[in-house]
């Protein structure tokens, strides 16, 4: 799978691509990244009981569907194809209805227990004015509106990257920078979950949902004073789809979790040159055709893989010689309409833009932003204490909460001051702010008993381990979808929050050992778990925490750790029982995320071709599996 901040988004069924559906209820690596290996913070950059049983009795689904009717599986499943099947605006509703069911399926089921939102904390020297940054991340950001009192250019801290080509980014740290070279017709400004005009002047949608037509601004010129044109966007979103180097051509043609632009494939299913549904009109318009109506396409297209770059720049899809070879293009150039323009790229050392002085916006304050290439924790730190970094994040061995002095603005950010603290020796500019992404334990169905799952669920307590053990740098989580796009916004949330049924905010054993011993398990009849996690100290520890706290149930719970590659492979491989992983939107809608809930896309059997949720071996709880 892609890096922590993006998602790789392929269509997720044989049967969602010949239907070409979309479920859009819209409401983050960056792009969304499933399956991903979190931060613990210190790298310098998740029926009487109230379930709905329908017999009344415990309020659990019938591990086998015997006369309880549907299983938690089918009512998410009949929920997903609901969305897909009323994409258009006035469905939406209706799909927001449909996603909330999926959430309650999946909690009372226990097939993923969401652990925290992760927590964006920066700080920053009081010589520096930069803008706050939105729940989308940092790496959304373009630092033109930065100002430094007293220097001249603007020193960051960023981690290992080895290329800039925007189709080939799956990190946000590469992201980052790209977000000041190139820019894409609309745009979520400092990473605040709000869609704005970038090179779009304007568009419009046909009844139907199916056809879009930009209208580009026709003041925007590239780095080398060429004219930005509607040939440069046809050409740079055929790059996405026809380019061997290409990470994104998922978002480009699939739906619900890309764009979902017609295409035509060749027998091997590559996509046959210049089929992309993407037509010229003149100069300054363009026009696209999807295979279905999709409500969230000025979403999906501020993703970094659609940045326009002038047409035939490079020569990777045919029809084109390219000006540059795709190693330049990667590493020593770049050509782009942003206000920072390449100085230079030292892989794994440091990286540098200029500014650029043609600009058809606001002109950057700073001659330069320079990001120096440090992976050590205790070396960023020392890098920051030393005022080289201007804004930097803290490690969590040096980190105080109980110096933060801060207050919560209109978005829920927390925004004051940090310090002095430890090391730190003067006070500094502080937020705080939950990002768009879930941190979780899962685990496979097919090989976990839901009492057993449902039991961990109710010795959980999600706030101890997140103060505990992550020094409270999290958001405990309920929910797979983050609060900032609950589909029916912070009531409905909060509802959802009420109903929840693992005894909030506390660990309960007795709980654990009600539903255990209802399935005949206990002490005497013990069950065997093995949780996998990262190689990661914090997810350790979390696993150590779990396990004590439900000993003496009946599960007896071992702990293995995994490298991250390791642990995805054996997930797609059905290998694992209970897991640590973890997902970042890459935009800010909804079914950019649940589309990995839907039973049937859980099956690890065909996965990664045909199947890419996540490892859940969800479709074995269904009564009648469709093919």
């Amino acid at each position: 799978m892609p890096d922590p901040a993006n998602g790789e988004a392929v269509e997720s069924t044989k049967r969602r691509r010949l239907l070409g559906l979309l479920g859009g209820g819209a409401a983050v690596s960056l792009a969304g990244c499933s399956d991903q290996e979190p931060s613990d913070g210190s790298d310098g950059e998740d029926g009487e009981d109230g379930m709905d049983g329908e017999d009344g009795e415990d309020g659990m689904d019938g591990e086998d569907g015997e006369d309880q009717g549907p299983t938690n599986a089918d009512k998410a499943q009949a929920a997903w194809e609901r969305a897909v099947d009323n994409p258009l605006p006035e469905d939406e509703e209706l799909r927001q209805e449909a996603y909330i069911e999926m959430e309650e399926a999946a909690r009372d089921d226990a097939v993923l227990i969401p652990l925290y939102h992760g927590l964006t904390e920066l700080f920053w020297y009081d010589y520096v004015d930069v803008p706050l940054t939105g729940a989308l991340g940092k790496h959304w950001q373009q630092l033109n509106t930065t100002t430094v009192e007293g220097k001249s250019d603007l020193n960051l801290i960023n981690s290992t990257f080895d290329e800039l080509d925007p189709i080939m980014s799956t990190d946000t740290a590469s992201s980052i920078v790209i977000t000041q070279i190139y820019e894409n017709l609309t745009a979520f400004p400092n990473g605040v979950p709000e869609i704005e005009n970038q090179l779009l002047e304007e568009f419009e949608v046909s009844e139907d949902g199916t056809t879009w037509t930009f209208t580009l601004r026709d003041d925007v010129q590239f780095h080398d004073g060429t004219e930005m044109t509607a040939q440069d966007v046809k050409y740079s979103w055929r790059r996405t789809v026809e380019s061997e180097n290409s990470e994104r051509a998922g978002f480009t043609l699939n739906q619900p979790v890309g764009l979902g632009i017609d295409a035509e494939t060749d027998d091997d299913g590559n996509v046959v040159p210049d089929s992309l549904a993407v037509e010229v009109i003149d100069d300054y318009t363009i026009e696209i055709q999807l295979t279905g109506p999709n409500p969230d396409v000025l979403d999906v297209i501020a993703y970094s893989s659609f940045s326009v770059i002038p047409e035939g720049y490079v020569g990777d899809i045919e029809g084109y010689d390219g000006e540059v070879t795709h190693q330049e293009f990667s590493t020593e150039v770049a050509n782009g309409t942003g206000p920072f323009e390449l100085d230079v790229f030292n892989v794994d050392e440091d990286v540098t833009v200029v500014r650029n002085d043609d600009y058809y916006g606001e002109v950057a304050s700073v001659d330069a932003v320079n990001w120096e290439i440090i992976e050590d924790s205790q070396a960023a730190w020392t890098y920051a204490l030393e005022q080289n970094a201007d804004r930097f994040e803290m490690p969590t061995f040096a980190y105080e909460a109980d110096a933060i002095d801060a207050e919560a603005d209109d978005r829920g950010r927390d925004v004051g001051t940090y310090g002095p603290a430890g090391e730190l020796e003067e006070e500094v500019n502080y937020l705080g702010l939950s990002e768009i992404s879930t941190f979780y334990f899962a685990f496979n169905a097919a090989n976990t008993d839901r009492a057993v799952r449902q039991a961990i669920a109710y010795v959980m307590n999600k706030e101890q381990i997140v103060e505990e053990v992550f020094a409270g740098r999290g958001t405990p989580a309920y929910s797979f979808l983050p609060p900032a796009i609950w589909p029916t916004g912070n009531d409905g949330y909060n509802d959802f929050l009420d109903d929840y049924p693992y005894s909030r905010g506390e660990s309960d054993p007795q709980g654990a050992q009600s539903v255990l011993e209802e399935a005949g398990i206990s002490s005497d009849n013990p069950v065997d778990i093995t949780l996998t996690t990262y190689e990661s100290e914090v997810f350790q520890t979390a696993g150590e925490l779990i396990r004590d706290l439900i000993s003496g149930t009946g599960i007896n719970m071992s702990l293995e750790t995994s490298q991250f590659s390791v642990l995805q492979g054996r997930g797609e491989d059905g290998d694992l029982e209970m897991y640590s992983l973890g997902w970042i939107w890459s935009w800010p809608a909804v079914p950019y995320g649940m589309f990995q809930l839907e039973p049937l896309n859980t099956r690890t059997s065909t996965m990664p071709n045909d199947t890419n949720g996540f490892y859940l071996d969800w479709q074995t709880a269904l009564n009648e599996e469709a093919e």
